[in-house]
């Protein structure tokens, strides 16, 4: 089936399976190896994608569900100001270690600073909350978004 879409600012169209993982699609198709697979059970937040503009977990849908829509990955994030704000913020606090649900936590990130962006750690931890890692207590990692906030303003 020929579904089309566009990906990170792009238009494109694909001839794909409609019932491929939109994860497999992003990932084999487009190569865009920033999205990851950690549980594939949309439980860790590893493969966060923005769909018309709300943080989805990408394992869980399938490839006709981008058909007409709007994707942006991690990739297309790192390059839009807040994007590029997040990630000195999340450099800056030592956020990241082994760099897995970095992405994930990215684009959740990206979409509480374009919706909302009150520096409150409550606000931000109920944000995040779809996102896992077994790397760090999460404290850099709010760190980091509470100064990206700041310093968005």
């Amino acid at each position: 089936m020929k579904i089309s879409f566009t990906l990170n600012d792009k238009k494109v169209n694909i001839d794909v399976d409609p019932m491929k993982r939109l994860l497999d699609v992003i990932r084999e198709d487009f190569g865009l190896l920033g999205t990851k697979e950690g549980c594939g059970e949309g439980e860790c937040g590893a493969c966060t994608i923005l769909l018309n503009g709300k943080p989805v977990t990408s394992c869980i849908l399938n490839a006709i569900h981008a058909d007409g829509k709007e994707i942006y990955t991690v990739e297309g994030i790192a390059e839009k100001p807040i994007g590029k704000l997040l990630i000195d913020c999340f450099d800056e606090t030592n956020a990241v270690q082994c760099g897995f649900c970095f992405p994930g936590f990215l684009v959740s990130s990206y979409y509480y600073l374009k919706t909302d962006g009150e520096k409150n750690l409550d606000k931000i931890k109920k944000a995040l909350s779809g996102n896992i890692c077994r790397c760090t207590g999460y404290q850099k990692v709010f760190e980091s978004v509470m100064l990206a906030c700041v310093r968005k303003s």
